[in-house]
């Protein structure tokens, strides 16, 4: 194995790790690691995407047998997040980008300030929405912007009174199914052959992290894992609304 896989294998890795035990983050660390060192856009979103079915796969089984997953909220997840995939994958083309990326930024940030304040003990019950709207969104967003998933899913189900634990693992089970609908769209329209050598390194480095990260979640302290969550997830929103600036 060479060096090249190895860092690839480094990144999948450490990506997983959050993503598993955080329910988010896997598509922006990849996408963006990949993209400094200087993959397209498109073909680095399609790479991490083609790498998910397997990392989103054993992350989703590792929750299952950590005992993580709510199956009547995974259900609802899975299927309208499916949906939500499918139509954001045939649309990519001639939505606005500009549009998804200034929701993604705004969201991500009244996401955080939720988040931080049940940190501090409040919770914001009044403002739910359902599964169904979640998973339609974040399955949509997902196809459309590379990545999505879980900022959208997992954030919102915590943010709104939702158990870390029970939220982060029915969300990553649910996310496989909808990482699989995108990235047979992907697969259809793009090579990924000259790419597979990083597809291959980061599926190495999620697969041995997935396990972990199931397990890590059912051992953490809820608050911490809020914590880490709203430290994430303002990451995330910082990093949105500074690429919706540019843009």
């Amino acid at each position: 194995m060479d060096v090249d896989i190895l860092m690839f294998v480094a990144i999948g890795f450490l990506a997983q790790m959050v993503d598993g035990a955080l329910g988010m983050a896997f598509g922006v660390i990849c996408s963006s690691s990949l993209i400094a060192f200087g993959l397209p856009p498109v073909m680095a979103s399609a790479s991490v995407h083609a790498a998910e079915i397997v990392t989103t796969g054993i992350s989703g089984g590792s929750h299952v047998w950590h005992r993580n997953v709510d199956k009547r909220l995974f259900l609802r997840l899975a299927v309208t997040g499916v949906a939500g995939g499918v139509v954001g994958a045939y649309l990519l083309t001639g939505l606005p980008t500009d549009i998804v990326k200034a929701f993604v930024a705004f969201y991500l940030v009244g996401m955080a300030l939720l988040i931080i304040d049940r940190v501090r003990g409040r919770v914001h019950e009044g403002v739910k929405p359902p599964p169904q709207v979640l998973g339609a969104g974040g399955g949509f967003l997902d196809a459309i912007g590379g990545g999505g998933w879980g900022p959208i899913v997992a954030s919102s189900l915590m943010a709104t009174g939702g158990e870390p634990r029970r939220s982060i693992g029915s969300a990553n089970c649910a996310e496989f199914f909808v990482t699989v609908a995108v990235s047979v769209t992907f697969m259809l329209h793009l090579e990924l052959a000259e790419y597979s050598r990083i597809v291959l390194g980061l599926v190495i480095g999620g697969a041995l992290a997935a396990p972990l990260a199931g397990w890590l979640i059912r051992i953490m302290p809820q608050k911490l894992a809020l914590g880490l969550v709203a430290i994430v997830v303002s990451a995330q929103a910082v990093i949105s609304l500074y690429s919706f600036m540019r843009a």
